[in-house]
Order: structure tokens, then C-alpha cells, then sequence
């Protein structure tokens, strides 16, 4: 019996699926949205080279927003791709990783040059590193962390915005004692650690307010909001040292969970997915 050439063999799933024409339409939504956050972010850069350190940290925080952005327009189109994925990853790589580092280079560490430097690249590597490690899929959902509905370390956006904690501080208040470039080295490292920790933090499947709490936490964030358009920059000071307070509270609650729930080899407490996004 002759066979039939390889060439009029019906592909399998496998191979239709490897020879996919590129990127459908539904996700050029989420993946455009990335890219517009990676420009966000190396446009920060830009205006730090300017001397604009206001205007850098907005694109940073816009590049963040943007980051928060994507992966649920991923989930609402059903559009999740090995290939965003992989493009979100490198987008904030640079948009968390090195725009960060370069800003806070360029405004104080560059007059410590060595010692500067080598804070900057730490920060960098490190997040560089949670990323990879998301990527290689380290932090699986059989984790600890992740039964508990709790992420592991802090999150590339949220490190970024941690690093410009001093960068805030100068800008609110015009003290020079902020932009001291051995103190602000050892905070950039710092939170470098921090993102590449395994200590538990909050997700946002764990922040849940009591049922007779939940109109004042709408009424606070309205406020914040308010504020953030008034004093964007003391308002950003407290949101941060709010984080820093919570990530101790994390590792509490991390703790009475894990005491009086065996993760390990017992059935996973049940929290909603954690978002693709939140790296």
C-alpha cells in the first residue's frame, strides 16, 4: 500500500497550533497596551536625562498602571498568549528594572559613582531575577505562598515604586538630607532583597475589609485620589510607607495561615488566581 507524501498528511493539533499566521486580533489589544507601558517606562528615562525627575516618575507610575492593565484586558478577551507572557515580562524588566535604576542614578547616585553604580545594577539584577524566576515558573502554584492566595516577594510595579520612596521625599519637601547617594544606594539594594525575597506579601485577594468597614475603604479611596491630584507627592509618600507597613502584616498573616492550615500535602485554600500581571 503507497502512503500518502508527509505534505498532504492532515497537520495534527500540535503542528496547526505551531503554524498559527502570528498573533490574532484579540491580542493585539493587551500586547499593544504592554508596549505602551515599556514606553512609558524609556521615556522616564528620557526625561531624567533632562533633569525632569518629576516628569520621570510619572511615566514610571503610568507604565505601572498600564502593567495593571494588560493582563485583566488579556482574561476579558480571552486573549492570553505564551507570546505576551513573554513580552509583558521584558516590558517590565525595563519599565520596573532598569528605568528605575537609571532615574535614581541620574538624580543622586551618579555622585557616589561607584558605590552608586553598584546599587543601581543590584536593583536592576534583582529585578531582572523575580522576573526570570516567574518566568521559570519558581513560584508554582503548589507553593506555599500561593495556596495561601499570597504572592512571594515584593512586585516588580510595586518595587519601582518603593526605590523612588527618597525620590518622593526630596520632591515633597525640598530637603537635600533625601538625596544623600550612600543612603539612597543601601535603600535601592534594599528593595532590590525584597524583590527577590520569599517573604510572603499581600495580594489583593487578601485584602478584604469586614463587611461594616467596606463604605469608609470607598470613601479613603476617593480621598486618596483627591489627593494624589492636589499633593501627588506626600500622597505618594504615604501610600508607600502604607506598603512597607503592610508587608510585615503580610508575613503575620502568612503565619497564623500557615499555623492553623497545613499547606503542605493538604488540600489548597481556596483564593482566586493570582494575576499574571502582579510579578
Amino acid at each position: 500500500m503507497r502512503h500518502r507524501p508527509d505534505r498532504e498528511r492532515p497537520a495534527t493539533e500540535g503542528q496547526r497550533r505551531r503554524l498559527a499566521p502570528g498573533l490574532s486580533m484579540r491580542a493585539i489589544v493587551p500586547n499593544a497596551i504592554t508596549a505602551a507601558a515599556l514606553c512609558a517606562g524609556l521615556t522616564g528615562i528620557r526625561f531624567a536625562i533632562a533633569d525632569d525627575f518629576e516628569k520621570a516618575v510619572q511615566a514610571v507610575i503610568l507604565a505601572g498602571l498600564l502593567d495593571g492593565i494588560d493582563g485583566r484586558a488579556a482574561r476579558l478577551l480571552n486573549a492570553q498568549t505564551r507570546f505576551g507572557a513573554e513580552l509583558d515580562s521584558l516590558a517590565d524588566s525595563i519599565s520596573f528594572g532598569v528605568a528605575p535604576a537609571l532615574i535614581v542614578y541620574l538624580w543622586t547616585l551618579h555622585e557616589a559613582p561607584s558605590m552608586g553604580w553598584i546599587a543601581a545594577l543590584a536593583f536592576a539584577i534583582c529585578c531582572v531575577l523575580r522576573l526570570a524566576r516567574f518566568n521559570a515558573r519558581l513560584d508554582m502554584l503548589d507553593q506555599p505562598h500561593k495556596q495561601a492566595g499570597f504572592l512571594t516577594g515584593v512586585p516588580a510595579p510595586l518595587g519601582a515604586g518603593l526605590a523612588f520612596l527618597p525620590l518622593y521625599l526630596w520632591i515633597a519637601s525640598g530637603f537635600e538630607e533625601f538625596a544623600n547617594p550612600v543612603l539612597v544606594s543601601v535603600w535601592m539594594v534594599l528593595v532590590g532583597f525584597l524583590m527577590i525575597s520569599s517573604i510572603p506579601t499581600l495580594a489583593w485577594s487578601r485584602l478584604r475589609p469586614p463587611s461594616h468597614l467596606r463604605l469608609g475603604v470607598i470613601a479613603l479611596v476617593g480621598l486618596t485620589m483627591a489627593a494624589l491630584l492636589t499633593e501627588p507627592w506626600f500622597t505618594l509618600v504615604a501610600v508607600t510607607i502604607v506598603y512597607l507597613v503592610l508587608i510585615p502584616v503580610g508575613v503575620i498573616t502568612y503565619a497564623k495561615v500557615r499555623r492553623h492550615t497545613p499547606i503542605q500535602g493538604a488540600d489548597p485554600i481556596v483564593s482566586p488566581p493570582i494575576e499574571p500581571g502582579a510579578f
